[in-house]
C-alpha cells in the first residue's frame, strides 16, 4: 500500500473515531430530565445494611448490562445498540441524585423502566447510593 493511501486511511479512521465520540456524548445528554428531579435529594441513608440491599438489587437488575463494577461491560452490553454508560466516570458521578434516580426509574430507549421491576421508591433510591460507590 502506498504511503499516501495509508495516511488517508489513518486520517479517515481518526475522523470517524472523533465523530463517533461526539455522537455518543449527544446520546447521553438527551435525557430531558424534568426540572424537579435535577434538584431532588436522596431521602435514604447510605448505611451498610442499605448498601447490602442495593448491591443485591444491582446484581439482580443492573449488572447484566452495566457490569459488576459499573463500567458498562456486562454480559448483555454487547447486544445493545448504545453503550450502557460508565458509572465510575466523573461525568456520571457529577449528576445529581435526582437525575440518576430519574434515569433508573423511568429509563429511556434500551434502558428499561424500573417502576414495576423495582416497585419500591426506597429501593431505587438505594441503588443511587450504590452507584455512587462505583466512582473511580
Amino acid at each position: 500500500m502506498k504511503k499516501e493511501n495509508q495516511i488517508v486511511l489513518l486520517a479517515g479512521v481518526f475522523i470517524s473515531l472523533i465523530l463517533y465520540s461526539f455522537t455518543s456524548l449527544t446520546v447521553a445528554d438527551d435525557w430531558n430530565i424534568p426540572a424537579q428531579y435535577k434538584t431532588m435529594k436522596n431521602p435514604t441513608k447510605a448505611t451498610p445494611d442499605n448498601l447490602d440491599v442495593a448491591s443485591s438489587l444491582y446484581r439482580q437488575h443492573c449488572q447484566s448490562c452495566h457490569g459488576r463494577t459499573g463500567l458498562g461491560d456486562g454480559s448483555k452490553a454487547g447486544e445493545l445498540k448504545t453503550h450502557p454508560g460508565d458509572f465510575s466516570s466523573k461525568e456520571f458521578q457529577a449528576q445529581s441524585d435526582g437525575v440518576i434516580y430519574y434515569q433508573t426509574t423511568f429509563g429511556k430507549d434500551e434502558m428499561p423502566n424500573y417502576e414495576k421491576k423495582i416497585r419500591s421508591d426506597e429501593d431505587r433510591w438505594l441503588l443511587v447510593h450504590f452507584m455512587r460507590t462505583l466512582a473511580k
